[in-house]
């Protein structure tokens, strides 16, 4: 199952001359896709693949099993909750047939995604161009990696940081709308920009 974006609360507790108690639970994730984690003690191991699953053991003991709800983790680990960062965010930036250049919708929004950079203390940016299927595709891996530096450019340019922006080049492998070859689709004309 998906372990991207996993969310694990673990908390160990001393209790008195017993060993310490190992707690595990998972939380659903934020797109509300599956996840799961392995919980392993010497004596065995539990996996817990559903929201509010909680595993609970010492190393020498089995690891049991129970539920909690969201209502009582967000009572026992306040601080977890209020120091959650905001969900990263995704921007779509479309360019002209076979070049760099942006369309004007595409040039306007690009105030609205530095204002949100600049919302975010320490946000990353990942740029990642992408082509249609016209042309090779060597030709397309290298005009999406461009788009993403003329983007990158133009974000620097206006005050983002550029030690915190990741550029790529997807070519035509990520299609948004799925197409034959040599297919003149705008809508995968594009630079992807996820501040997170």
């Amino acid at each position: 199952m998906k372990l991207s974006l996993l969310i694990v609360i673990a908390a160990v507790l001393l209790l008195n001359a017993c060993a310490p108690i190992t707690r595990v639970i998972l939380l659903p994730q934020a797109d509300g896709s599956a996840s799961s984690v392995v919980v392993k003690s010497s004596k065995g191991e539990q996996i817990l693949s559903t929201p509010y699953q909680r595993a609970s053991g010492q190393e020498d003991a089995p690891v049991k099993l129970d539920a909690t709800t969201s209502a009582e983790v967000q009572k026992a680990y306040p601080a977890l909750f209020a120091n959650k960062p905001p969900a990263p965010t995704k921007y779509i930036l479309n360019f002209m047939p076979g070049g760099t250049e942006l369309t004007p919708e595409s040039k306007a929004a690009l105030p609205k995604i530095l204002g949100d950079t600049n919302q975010r203390k320490g946000a990353d940016l990942v740029v990642t161009g992408h082509t249609d299927t016209t042309g090779a595709l060597l030709a397309n891996d290298e005009l999406s990696f461009k788009r993403a530096e003329v983007v990158t450019k133009l974000l620097v340019d206006s005050g983002a940081p550029a030690a915190r922006i990741e550029s790529v080049g997807r070519g035509k492998r990520e299609l948004l709308i799925k197409t034959e070859d040599n297919v003149d689709e705008p809508q995968n004309r594009r630079v992807e920009i996820l501040v997170r």
